[in-house]
């Protein structure tokens, strides 16, 4: 049985959506794996939305490990994330002493859902760590939003998701699965042409993320973000995907691959959700 650590900050709705639906999926026989622990990197007590989230960790019997990253970094006087490009000695420091309090867990994969720090080299080669990222392999860097804005400019008509090894390299490691969808024909014609006849900056002046372009955008993708999750850690459980020492990734045969295609099993799964909506 395929053993996941889960590492999350958990800022709002959306670590516990993720949360959930791989908890939910574990239960169900969906996925034949087990959440070995959650990793919190705040303390009870920091945040509303974060103490949700550890409550219902706790709800589902989870082992639970939070040590504050903020609180590590202020002890220090540490003020800054990377200089750079680089993680400042601080940040490496609070990776050893993840790993310290994780040592008596075994996971065989990891995924950073909603963690909102750069996984050094050490922690990186420790665990096979995958990431969430919103744009296919190649696509833009950053935040969603980030991304959306980008996908805007260049006129894209294709994008999508994908699950990749987590480096320091932010956004770049090893693809190791992705599901692609157009945002060409109709509806999203109709709102590239109001895009079009304003001009780009314009549109992000008066309207930003209010724009109806972007909200479709995102709607397509925020929709298949669950379910990519959820698919990538059940084709880990079911060997379809594996992680070399060397952190290659390859199919059941032990061949490399350049990510795990699960674009035909999200669109099933999100086609009839997107109808509704």
């Amino acid at each position: 049985m395929c053993k996941v650590g889960w590492f999350s900050t958990a800022r709002g709705p959306g670590s516990r959506n993720l949360l959930k639906a791989v908890h939910d999926a574990i239960e169900s026989g969906e996925i034949k794996a087990k959440l070995e622990f959650v990793f919190c990197s705040r303390d009870p007590g920091e945040s509303a939305q974060t103490d949700i989230f550890l409550k219902m960790a706790h709800d589902y019997g989870l082992p639970l490990v939070t040590f504050s990253y903020r609180k590590f970094k202020s002890g220090l006087g540490a003020t800054r994330d990377t200089k750079g490009g680089t993680l400042l000695p601080w940040r490496l420091d609070y990776d050893r002493e993840i790993m310290k309090r994780l040592e008596n867990f075994h996971p065989d994969l990891c995924v950073l859902a909603g963690y909102m720090l750069i996984a050094g080299n050490e922690l990186c080669r420790k665990y096979d760590m995958l990431n969430l990222h919103p744009a296919l392999p190649n696509g833009p860097a950053g935040t969603w939003q980030d991304v959306i804005w980008k996908l805007i400019e260049s006129g894209a008509r294709e994008t999508g998701a994908m699950m990749h090894l987590a480096t320091p390299d932010l956004d770049r490691g090893p693809v190791v699965s992705f599901c692609r969808f157009s945002i060409g024909g109709e509806p999203f014609d109709r709102e590239w042409r109001k895009v079009e006849q304003l001009g780009v900056d314009q549109v992000k002046k008066t309207q930003g993320e209010n724009n109806e372009l972007f909200k479709l955008i995102r709607k397509h993708g925020a929709a298949r973000e669950l379910p990519l999750v959820v698919a990538t850690i059940k084709a880990f459980s079911e060997g379809k995907i594996k992680i070399t020492p060397e952190k290659k990734v390859t199919d059941a045969r032990g061949k490399p691959i350049h990510g795990y295609d699960l674009s035909e099993e999200i669109d099933r799964i999100v086609k009839p959700v997107l109808e509704k909506n």
